[in-house]
């Protein structure tokens, strides 16, 4: 019986690694915008979800996101991506947390920290570009490594 439980167990450790891809999670959906996302990172996938996705377009908006994390944040660095027919048609990026600039309320925060925010965003954009599109997004640290990634599938059909 102990051999069977022991391979069993084995077995299952083996498919849990050997599994190399997220689900794909929603994080908003109404009648004109979706917005999906999957973590990009084999090791580590998040949670992320947005009340309404009518009130992107008012701005500000409140967000809930969760993770542990993997590595240390003392800096922090973003790249997005926004990725059009399998092209890259914009770049941007900027620091988040770094020596005498902190944006965000978790920098600082240690590996193996749990991380939680549930509040309001602002993305500081006018409208959310109309169309089907990705957002790659990458957060790295100050040893640029890779805190977290996904890759954002955005399907806009509101006329502003």
């Amino acid at each position: 019986m102990k051999t069977s439980n022991t391979l069993l167990l084995i077995l299952v450790l083996l498919y849990i690694n050997d599994s190399t891809e997220w689900p794909t999670h929603t994080v908003c959906k109404d009648d004109n915008l979706e917005i999906y996302y999957k973590s990009c990172d084999p090791q580590q996938d998040f949670a992320l979800s947005i009340d309404h996705c009518s009130d992107i377009a008012t701005h500000t908006f409140n967000i809930r996101a969760a993770m542990v994390l993997r590595h240390s944040i003392e800096e922090l660095y973003v790249k997005l991506d926004m990725i059009i027919n399998g092209k890259t048609v914009l770049t941007y990026s900027e620091t988040l947390c770094g020596p005498g600039h902190s944006k965000l309320i978790f920098c600082g925060k240690k590996k193996g920290e749990h991380l939680y925010y549930e509040g309001p965003v602002t993305l500081g954009i006018k409208e959310i570009p109309q169309g089907d599109y990705t957002i790659s997004a990458k957060l790295t640290n100050q040893d640029h490594v890779t805190v977290a990634c996904a890759d954002f599938t955005v399907k806009n059909n509101l006329d502003y």
